[in-house]
């Protein structure tokens, strides 16, 4: 059944309020408002004669990701050493529109994430580079979001479970790659990856829960590393790879719930991802995507949550903020009004965008047409749902490697 859009003239009380003490924070947070209400008022007029929108641009998005495949413009060369990211951000974002690519491109891109694989284990950021535990992330989800037994059988276990190791710390922590820069996303990296091709011991991640642990902030959030400010990305990577590992309940949960349900903005409907920064459509995800994560933790602390009839923020705004300010007329989708389309935000924003359109056991409620509802993802690993549980299942069935490291 499709969700009723809100009233924007009774929303509107909800802009931000300087209170004539004016920062270049708040004149940034009040100029992206603008640019939003300015779509808002739009949409107001263009909803009167189409009783459909907000209608997704299925068609565009496609096309646009499609021929990001084979091209892409001069301003992506900076992601050069984030080439299996590229891949597993199209490959996923075609997934959520239940687009499907021919066997022999499925093929080629397998075949180009096996030279991105290293001699010592785990993946680089492109052929003839360094292991990295954040390309290892993206490589991974990008094969199992393909599916096929040839992306399957093209991971070496053993040697990514070598790898894992390799940028192990004692106390629990993981490097991006050896040597390299300590934060909470390795520990999420090396345990999606883990668990997804069936490498993960106890051993391999002692002492990760308490080092996660340590780097939930004072705000309820979780920082990048202890000490630091609580942040959007890395309080989804610290509550998942709390999840993966079992030990939810190691968290302030009352803290994380507070912090993360005031990150939903009033006005626009998007998510901020720090306290007095400006909503972000990638936000729609790493904020979003928790809440199916929460409900399931606090199920287990409390059967009377299985009764909820919704995850734990306002799922319709979400949906108009992606739909109406985040579209890309020509296909892509975009941080906020007046940014430019890219495949980041695009993966990200669809995301989010399926987690606000969905509820327990695929439950929908969708704004706009009925054909604007998404695939289903799984919120841990943030691929597919049915790719998710293929990859689990095909992985369960061989063994773990055991030996550690001398």
């Amino acid at each position: 059944m499709a969700a009723n859009v809100r009233s924007f003239e009774a929303i509107k009380k909800e802009r931000f309020k300087d209170e004539n003490c004016p920062t270049p924070t708040s004149e940034e947070q009040m100029k992206v408002e603008e640019s939003v209400e300015q779509l808002f008022d739009l949409f107001s007029k263009i909803v009167e004669i189409d009783l459909d929108a907000p209608t997704l641009l299925r068609l565009h998005h496609a096309t646009f990701l499609k021929k990001s495949l084979t091209y892409l413009p001069n301003a992506y060369q900076c992601l050069d050493a984030s080439r299996p990211w590229l891949c597993y951000w199209i490959l996923h974002s075609l997934e959520l529109l239940d687009e499907t690519l021919a066997t022999e491109d499925i093929s080629k891109i397998v075949q180009f994430l096996g030279k991105c694989q290293c001699p010592e284990g785990g993946f680089a950021g492109g052929p003839g580079q360094f292991p990295h535990l954040a390309p290892t992330y993206a490589a991974v989800n990008a094969l199992c979001t393909l599916g096929t037994e040839e992306a399957y059988s093209i991971i070496d276990r053993e040697q990514l479970q070598k790898f894992l190791w390799s940028v192990r710390s004692p106390d629990g922590a993981f490097m991006m790659h050896p040597g390299g820069e300590v934060d909470i996303r390795g520990v999420y990296c090396a345990l999606a990856v883990a668990r997804l091709v069936n490498i993960y011991t106890d051993a391999l991640f002692d002492n990760s829960a308490s080092w996660i642990i340590s780097c939930q902030t004072y705000e309820g959030g979780f920082s990048g590393s202890p000490g630091m400010e609580a942040h959007g990305g890395y309080a989804f990577c610290g509550l998942a790879a709390l999840s993966l590992l079992g030990k939810e309940q190691l968290c302030d949960m009352k803290s994380f719930l507070r912090w993360i349900v005031n990150r939903q903005m009033r006005f626009e409907g998007g998510f901020q991802g720090r306290t007095n920064k400006l909503v972000d459509g990638c936000y729609s995800f790493w904020q979003g995507g928790a809440f199916p994560l929460l409900h399931r933790i606090l199920m287990q602390e409390d059967g009377n949550a299985v009764s909820m009839e919704r995850w734990l923020f306002h799922q319709e705004a979400l949906q108009e903020y992606v739909l109406i300010c985040c579209q890309n007329s020509s296909g892509g989708l975009v941080d906020k009004p007046t940014k430019p389309r890219d495949i980041y935000h695009t993966c990200y924003t669809l995301s989010g965008l399926s987690v606000a359109q969905h509820f327990v056991h695929g439950k929908a409620n969708i704004v706009g047409n009925r054909n604007n509802e998404l695939a289903l993802i799984h919120p841990v690993y943030n691929i597919g749902l049915e790719a998710a549980l293929n990859a689990l299942q095909y992985f369960q069935r061989l063994h773990i490697p055991q030996r550690q490291p001398s």
